[in-house]
């Protein structure tokens, strides 16, 4: 190798941290045409980009090639192939050219996938239990549960889920994703958004079991300065939908509807400003777990609520960053229990 050939070699642009719509790898994109972005890498000094091509793949099948585009931009290119359908996947790579018109290797590899595309996608219904309450009060947190049967060898699995104030799901007895307070705070009468979650290593051929707690959140928890509740509505309610491919093509899908089974468990309140009440004697233990004897439990029923509002997740999951454990645990002369911190935490 020449010194000039090992010199291009050692400064020659590299690709990394591919996105679609901002995120590595995403799952649950609806936007019509999702934007691609990249970044440049070289040890050279003023090394830019001057074109690229990209490329989009589906099954295997060519989807897009822009072919060679004289460019700088590297944000936000807009996928230009044919319509995407609602659960496609798409694998896609990017070459660039550098202020020298030399190319680029091909990047890694990257993918997405798109979610569901219109309220039409969702066979799904809004839930809530079947049950009155005084929403001018907390309430116990609500708990709702499914049973079904998968008779095939699972390919992939996507559940798709939101809800009026805060969700967490438990699929055959683990915890479905490691965000918290989803579906998150929007303006809920315009827009309410939808999570997608890979649950295909929870799943099991035979008998499988999903279940749901719902919370207040800002939805209709305590919210502002005037003690105000029930901002956006008062009646809290699920809307969910597991979409199940097996091995041989075939899709099953199992939805949230009045065949749900609804309780109160441990949770009597829970509320962003106000805090939880717990009562450990009322856990029910296995409620996501097939077989779980739930025949004393309440009915869900159909809340006539929009599906036009639910759109896909636009930013990160709220993550649980941080643990941390009392400093010093006394009794007040009041004869409570007070738990210090030793720090401000709320």
């Amino acid at each position: 190798m020449s010194i000039n050939q090992n010199q291009r070699h050692l400064t020659m642009v590299t690709l990394h941290a591919l996105t679609c719509e901002h995120f590595p790898n995403p799952l649950g994109i609806d936007t019509p045409q999702p934007r691609l972005s990249w970044q440049l890498q070289s040890d050279r000094r003023g090394a830019r980009q001057s074109a690229y091509l990209v490329q989009v793949t589906s099954n295997g099948a060519t989807l897009w090639d822009s072919e060679k585009v004289s460019s700088a931009q590297s944000l936000h290119i807009p996928y230009a192939g044919p319509a995407l359908q609602p659960g496609q996947r798409c694998a896609w790579r990017v070459r660039v050219w550098d202020e020298n018109d030399e190319p680029s290797a091909w990047s890694t590899t990257a993918s997405w996938e798109m979610g569901l595309l219109d309220p039409a996608n969702w066979q799904a219904d809004w839930i809530t239990p079947d049950w009155d309450e005084d929403t001018t009060q907390p309430q116990p947190a609500p708990m709702l549960r499914t049973e079904f049967m998968l008779d095939g060898e699972i390919a992939e699995a996507r559940l798709y889920a939101t809800s009026l104030g805060l969700y967490e799901l438990h699929l055959n007895g683990h915890r479905v994703g490691d965000g918290q307070l989803t579906p998150g705070w929007t303006s809920y009468q315009q827009r309410v958004q939808y999570q997608t979650y890979d649950v295909t290593h929870l799943l099991q051929a035979g008998d499988n079991a999903l279940g749901a707690l719902l919370g207040d959140g800002w939805y209709r928890g305590y919210l502002g300065f005037q003690n105000q509740r029930n901002l956006y509505g008062d009646q809290l309610a699920l809307l969910c939908q597991l979409t199940v491919t097996y091995r041989n093509g075939r899709t099953q899908t199992i939805t949230s509807n009045d065949a749900w089974k609804a309780t109160t468990g441990p949770l009597r309140m829970t509320d962003l400003y106000w805090g939880e009440e717990y009562d450990a004697r009322l856990e029910k233990p296995g409620l996501a777990i097939a077989g779980y004897d739930d025949r004393d439990w309440a009915g869900a029923r159909v809340l006539d609520h929009a599906k036009s509002i639910v759109v896909a997740q636009r930013g990160p999951f709220v993550k649980r960053q941080e643990e941390l454990r009392p400093q010093r645990i006394f009794q007040s002369p009041k004869g409570e229990t007070i738990l210090d911190f030793g720090q401000n935490m709320v």
